[in-house]
């Protein structure tokens, strides 16, 4: 803003739950308008450092800006006090056990990209926290054309989420990691019902498809397996219908065998099936763990608050998913190599996460004089964790995908949607 005053401006925009400031860069005056934002998830660096260049590249490249007939609405940092509690390993994010114990993400009905306001159905939501407050007056005063939610996967392989069949996009999409070397994601979706239109390139699916999912498959309200409010997409077309969302889905670390599309002899039922159940004795496990601290508490932590989000929300879905599984026909096959190693050791490696979460709240009670349970207990879940990291280390390989290359990808692939968008 200082060095180039007469094409940015900077507005705050909110504020965060802790009052600290968000801020939003606006450059070029296009008609259109786009609305990028970092940090949708705490636990997701790598958009704030797309935007960072972007923002540079922008205001020092006219040609650049000349390609584009946009407004750039650019949100580095969307939510600031999750991305502060992630901070212990964005400097060394080579290593997947700090990764581990310095993990945060916050409870469903909590988080910047869940919580806009809702109403469909028994579901009703209408408590967004500030920092979707803040993306909300965005939305409302620019009825973007297009926006950039920047996420982030953490093992695996690449994979993007749109919100329209776009079929010229789905090569370049195809060719941009490919290009890198970095494999895209061939495995199980990280959502059942959702529609795939290309390798790795699947349609965003709407809080009210999720919601109708559960109503199929559960016997519960989905209301009470929900918990939260609508994305970004569901909010932004009620002003502009023909909004265009991107979500690319960059790695960490990935493993050969997430692109292997060779057959294994196994049905990719039953791989589903032995992976909700692990998961289900794996959250069980946990869950028996924080009833015998419950009412030992000392302080209540944010990682307490998601925890307890994350049990629930999983004992109260676990039914429905089963259920499809059981049901759904596009699983009566054989599997794949990269479905198999989904469903065996992704799944098993990112459950680790929740053992973190689990692991800093027994830590927070520690330090603030909880008792020799906590102890206990934190040292029973160091034994889970390193037990799990030991034996992983023959059965995965983690290899650590150059920062540089994952800026490029969801850059270049962002550049090309807006392309699109404008040439819609």
């Amino acid at each position: 803003k200082e060095e180039h005053p007469n094409l940015v401006d900077l507005n705050q925009i909110g504020e965060s739950q802790d009052g600290d400031p968000i801020y939003a860069l606006r450059i070029g005056r296009g008609e259109k308008k786009a609305l990028l934002y970092a940090f949708p998830h705490p636990n997701e660096p790598i958009g704030s450092l797309v935007l960072e260049y972007l923002s540079w590249k922008l205001v020092e490249d006219e040609e650049l800006r000349n390609l584009y007939d946009f407004t750039w609405i650019i949100v580095k940092v969307a939510d600031v006090v999750g991305a502060r509690l992630n901070e212990g390993w964005f400097k060394k994010p080579y290593s997947f056990r700090d990764y581990i114990y310095n993990y945060y993400r916050p409870a469903g009905n909590k988080q910047v990209e869940w919580t806009f306001p809702i109403e469909y159905k028994t579901l009703k939501f209408d408590d967004p926290i500030p920092e979707t407050k803040a993306l909300m007056n965005v939305i409302e005063s620019e009825k973007p054309d297009f926006i950039y939610s920047l996420h982030n996967a953490g093992y695996g392989g690449v994979y993007y989420y749109i919100t329209e069949d776009a079929p010229i996009l789905y090569p370049i999409y195809e060719r941009i990691p490919r290009d890198l070397g970095v494999p895209l994601a061939l495995g199980e979706p990280e959502i059942p019902f959702v529609e795939k239109v290309y390798d790795a390139v699947y349609i965003l699916p709407t809080t009210q498809e999720i919601y109708d999912y559960y109503e199929k498959y559960s016997d519960e309200d989905p209301a009470l397996l929900i918990k939260s409010g609508d994305s970004s997409f569901g909010y932004a077309r009620r002003f502009n219908p023909r909004m265009f969302e991107l979500v690319t889905e960059v790695p960490y670390y990935y493993d050969k065998r997430i692109e292997n599309l060779e057959e294994v002899d196994e049905m990719r039922k039953d791989l589903v099936l032995k992976s909700l159940e692990f998961a289900k004795e794996d959250m069980d496990r946990l869950s028996d763990m924080m009833e015998k601290i419950k009412d030992r508490v000392v302080v209540r932590t944010r990682f307490q608050e998601a925890l307890e989000y994350f049990v629930e929300s999983f004992e109260r879905s676990y039914d429905a998913n089963r259920r499809w599984a059981e049901t759904a026909q596009e699983l009566e096959r054989k599997a794949t190599v990269s479905e198999k190693f989904d469903n065996e050791q992704v799944s098993k490696a990112m459950s680790l996460l929740k053992w973190g979460l689990f692991w800093r709240m027994l830590k927070a009670n520690l330090e603030n004089g909880g008792g020799e349970i906590f102890e206990e207990l934190k040292k029973e879940v160091e034994g889970i964790i390193e037990g799990r990291l030991e034996e992983m280390r023959g059965d995965l390989e983690f290899n650590v995908i150059p920062i540089r290359d994952l800026v490029r990808i969801q850059l270049s692939a962002g550049l090309y949607s807006m392309l699109y968008v404008q040439g819609r």
